[in-house]
């Protein structure tokens, strides 16, 4: 890769569209990719960012409904519940060696990607933020940090570093980890319980610490059980001092979906937390009982 990259981004909403934002107003070139009508919206109007941390600004993109040309990298910021029909958009022979970066919750995409794309250029990666769409064009960006960890246990750590630097030089700051199952399962240990109680009360955070504090606890220990077997870390005092640091007010994405009558990511999350259970032989009730209880919303 040289110092200026072209990066695809394959749905830019809140994640998608600071990330696309930020590289663009750093100097590299960013296409989206989108249905049409969002594309003439990116292509004419641009992405507006507005951001207590990065600034209130427009960057210009390119924007498409289908990839035509090799770029370096392509970042997949979709929902996991549109994943396989918005890969219809980036086809595998135009893609060719570029990078395929997916922003997504759970722990299953990676497999599935490199079925599909050449599997030493699958680099997945985490992102720690806050950013909403409101509109096509423009993303609120209310968290005031922006942190990526990007992976890929077989793609070339030249790659990774190239664009571990650009998002770094945007903004975010970004470190390449070695270890690709402890970056996701890190993720999934705290994602899920949060995600699947938030959802399963329709409360925020705060609530579900407080009233519901015992759940949580088992949720979360069940996660680390399960994440320890798998390869990933386990930490439930760590996981839960987290939760108890975030404002009483927070809601998980999930559970933003619910209330907008979105479809759920409960297979990505919920479905793969118990897939792994069984596979390792660790025991879940209460993962199983709050998964089946979100279902009827799903």
């Amino acid at each position: 890769m040289a110092n200026e990259l072209s990066v695809a981004v394959l749905g830019p909403g809140g994640v998608g569209g600071l990330l696309a934002a930020l590289l663009s107003r750093t100097g590299h070139r960013v296409i989206c990719l989108s249905g049409e009508k969002t594309a003439e919206t990116l292509r004419t109007d641009g992405i507006r960012v507005r951001s207590a941390r990065f600034g209130d600004f427009t960057a210009r993109v390119e924007a498409d409904t289908e990839l035509r040309e090799r770029v370096d990298a392509c970042l997949v910021t979709v929902k996991h519940t549109a994943l396989d029909a918005a890969l219809a958009r980036v086809p595998a022979p135009v893609l060719s060696d570029g990078l395929v970066v997916p922003f997504l919750n759970g722990v299953e995409h990676p497999a599935a990607l490199r079925a599909r794309y050449r599997s030493d250029r699958v680099a997945p990666a985490v992102i720690r933020v806050e950013s909403t769409r409101v509109t096509p064009g423009v993303v609120e960006h209310g968290s005031p940090f922006a942190e990526i960890d990007l992976t890929g246990t077989d793609v070339p750590r030249p790659r990774l570093d190239a664009l571990a630097d650009a998002f770094a030089a945007a903004g975010p700051a970004t470190r390449v980890l070695e270890d690709e199952t402890a970056a996701l399962w890190a993720k999934m240990s705290f994602l899920a319980p949060f995600a699947l109680l938030t959802t399963r009360y329709g409360l925020p955070l705060g609530d579900v610490r407080t009233r519901h504090r015992d759940e949580l606890t088992a949720l979360v220990e069940e996660t680390a059980a399960i994440s320890r077997a798998c390869g990933g870390p386990a930490d439930p005092a760590q996981a839960l001092a987290r939760y108890d640091s975030f404002p009483p007010s927070t809601k998980s994405s999930m559970q933003r979906d619910a209330e907008a009558g979105r479809p759920l990511e409960l297979d990505a999350i919920g479905g793969a937390l118990l897939r792994a259970a069984e596979r390792h032989g660790i025991p879940a009730p209460v993962a199983a009982r709050v998964v089946e209880e979100v279902h009827p919303f799903a």
